[in-house]
């Protein structure tokens, strides 16, 4: 009896140990990477179990979970119609929300709400995924309102409005930057003349500094990264991708990198000593960094035959290979990060085999020697991806797609990993997909 005891008291131990939290936009380490244990290796015959679904409203900002919470924002349309037209702004009436749920049981925890009309383009619901961070949820609506919110209990403590603060229009696409925190700073792509980066106090909201000038903001998130000895801010606007001093906001170093429409999106991805980013209008390049100071120069920009060209979907660099979709083809490509030569290319987990179109799209988020990739047609798709080809494993269709892109159904949002399972939301439900291994 004494040596059975302990055996249990361990078994109890290792099953009840903490689950990973996916905390902000691409994970807690801002990586597209879930390193949580215990996940399955294959998806079952019947399916994967779904623990819950729950209502929400519109949205393209995906869930954040932390702590045994799930956050996500969106929009409770009261008036007007959602249309979505590339080249012109459409009105709706109605509030924005960001909610809380039980991760475990999905319930319904708290709400905090706010009335908002929206003049966008593509105007169904927010566009970003709440940051969670030492108890407080920061979260930004489309049309600017920026939040600091308890964790707990939805309280405001804070809040910004990046209109009024500092006398700007909402971008055509509305404000799509997720919030970064690092230690006690929180790191803000706003806009305008002095003011599209800006670092505040995480916990009072007062500003530490603001740099950078640019006529738009663009709609991507600022990347950390660490390269010649220091940390480094990497913010890409409309105009050029800069690196900036996280402490004081002084500018190490600026590349011109134009995208067609300010449309800056993707999050610059970093391997060994380079930095990718890319956009819609052939914009691509690979930035080579100085291994002993904060420096960087051209290593090469793509053309219209080779490279990948990524918009809404951030794609991920691994073993001198760089894995993104791309926009005029809608294809998922591999690519080799040395000379941008395309090694293979599919449509399989964007629009699927036989379909045509733009702006395919498929989110990538690493496990292991495996990815799993969440498809615009709603599949949850698990897939190796190597430079020899695209093999893929199971798949699972999660959510309807409820939105639309040039005619077709599409849900353009970002889940989360967490708590061995996929939290993935459309503009109707937020569900959550059982990922453990049995």
């Amino acid at each position: 009896m004494r040596t059975i005891l302990p055996a249990i008291a361990a078994l109890i131990l290792a099953t009840s140990s903490p689950a990973d939290d996916w905390p902000q936009w691409l994970g807690p380490n801002q990586d597209s990477v879930w390193r949580e244990t215990g996940i399955v290796d294959k998806f079952p015959d019947g399916g994967l179990p779904i623990k819950w679904r729950m209502p929400v409203g519109l949205g393209y900002g995906g869930p954040a979970v932390a702590n045994g919470k799930v956050y996500v924002m969106d929009y409770d349309r009261t008036y007007g119609k959602v249309e979505n037209s590339p080249a012109g702004r459409k009105l709706l009436d109605g509030s924005e929300r960001v909610l809380c749920f039980d991760a475990r049981t999905g319930k319904p925890l708290w709400k905090h709400e706010f009335d908002r009309p929206y003049n966008l383009s593509y105007p169904g619901g927010p566009r970003c995924t709440p940051t969670v961070a030492d108890g407080k949820v920061y979260a930004l609506g489309a049309e600017g309102n920026f939040w600091c919110l308890d964790a707990n209990n939805g309280k405001v403590l804070w809040k910004k409005d990046y209109r009024k603060d500092y006398n700007l229009d909402t971008p055509i696409w509305g404000y799509s930057s997720h919030p970064v925190v690092d230690g006690d700073t929180l790191y803000c792509i706003v806009g305008g003349n002095g003011t599209t980066a800006i670092a505040y106090n995480k916990d009072t909201g007062a500003e530490k500094w603001r740099a950078l000038s640019s006529p738009e903001p663009g709609y991507g998130t600022p990347a950390l990264i660490e390269h010649g000895g220091q940390k480094q801010l990497i913010v890409w606007h409309a105009q050029s991708i800069n690196s900036l001093n996280p402490k004081t906001g002084a500018v190490n170093w600026s590349i011109p990198l134009k995208p067609a429409y300010n449309m800056a999106i993707m999050t610059p991805r970093k391997l060994g000593s380079y930095l990718f980013a890319s956009a819609i209008g052939n914009v691509s390049a690979l930035i080579r960094l100085d291994d002993q100071k904060p420096s960087a120069s051209i290593a090469w920009r793509g053309n219209t035959r080779n490279a990948v060209y990524c918009v809404n979907s951030t794609p991920f660099l691994q073993d001198g290979t760089l894995y993104g979709c791309n926009v005029e083809t809608s294809e998922l490509m591999a690519v080799k990060l040395d000379n941008a030569e395309r090694l293979w290319a599919t449509l399989k987990p964007t629009i699927g085999e036989g379909n045509r179109g733009r702006h395919g799209t498929a989110f990538i988020v690493k496990h292991k020697d495996r990815f799993f990739l969440f498809s615009e047609t709603g599949d949850l798709i698990l897939a190796k991806l190597s430079p020899e080809g695209y093999e893929e494993i199971s798949r699972f269709h999660v959510l309807e797609p409820t939105n639309e892109v040039f005619g077709r159904p599409c849900v353009w949002s970002h889940p989360a990993f967490a708590e061995k399972s996929c939290f993935a939301r459309n503009d109707k439900e937020l569900v959550r997909v059982d990922l453990a291994k049995r």
